[in-house]
């Protein structure tokens, strides 16, 4: 799904905390958005979820408004992300009830899931006392389980150990190379960005400094873009 973002503002109790002028995130495509705390970066990822009215400015989905029909074929996850009460194996399936797929229908995507995200084992246990990281596999398995066009993840492997690390980001490829899902993914990781990445947005002060290639941002002289690079 390629989106387009142009003259886009959100202002909170008179402070403008997101100004974009124009920003464009080809379909098919896993793109990075990179900044410092309160860049703006999550106030961004909420808007062109439909999670949140932009202030002004107009976001399109492959040309269309951000109606309800074209919202639902994307989904977003949180770097917090919120489990229902039940098993880990019900939180899966959850998108799949709520579209009207069988149990038979849904078992086969659902265990597929499972043991791809490895968490086969906790597959019974109540998703509520689940570790990060296996929070964190369980959040993206439920998101990927319909199959949605875009993913929007804002840190989605933040404070989680190597193997789950490694376990989500080739989902994230596989899936955009195999089926050209275009995945949209806040990090505060550079090296991160850079393994997986086809293009890099950087956010600062609720401003873009920054869009385009990873070859062209790691050499990018931006003092600002610099000291993040150095930093992280």
């Amino acid at each position: 799904m390629q989106i387009a973002i142009e003259k886009l503002t959100k202002t909170y109790h008179g402070k403008t905390v997101l100004s974009l002028d124009s920003l464009r995130l080809e379909s098919g495509k896993i793109h990075g958005i990179l900044g410092p705390n309160g860049s703006g970066k999550t106030t961004l990822m909420k808007s062109v979820a439909g999670l949140l009215a932009p202030t002004s400015g107009v976001i399109t989905y492959n040309g269309l408004p951000g109606d309800e029909t074209v919202l639902k074929k994307l989904t977003y996850a949180s770097h917090t992300p919120y489990l229902f009460s039940m098993s880990v194996y019900d939180n899966i399936a959850y998108p799949l009830k709520i579209r009207k797929y069988g149990k038979a229908a849904a078992a086969p995507i659902v265990e597929g899931l499972l043991r791809e995200f490895k968490i086969e084992e906790i597959a019974k246990q109540n998703a509520k006392k689940l570790s990060g990281g296996e929070s964190q596999k369980t959040a993206l398995a439920r998101s990927l389980s319909f199959s949605p066009d875009t993913l929007l993840l804002d840190e989605p492997t933040a404070n989680i150990d190597p193997q789950s690390l490694k376990i989500i980001e080739a989902a994230l490829i596989k899936r955009n190379r195999e089926a050209g899902l275009t995945v949209i993914i806040i990090t505060h990781n550079p090296s991160q960005a850079y393994r997986i990445c086809d293009s890099l947005s950087f956010m600062d002060s609720g401003r873009l400094l920054f869009n385009g290639s990873v070859k062209a941002f790691k050499a990018s002289k931006n003092p600002v873009i610099r000291d993040f690079i150095t930093l992280n």
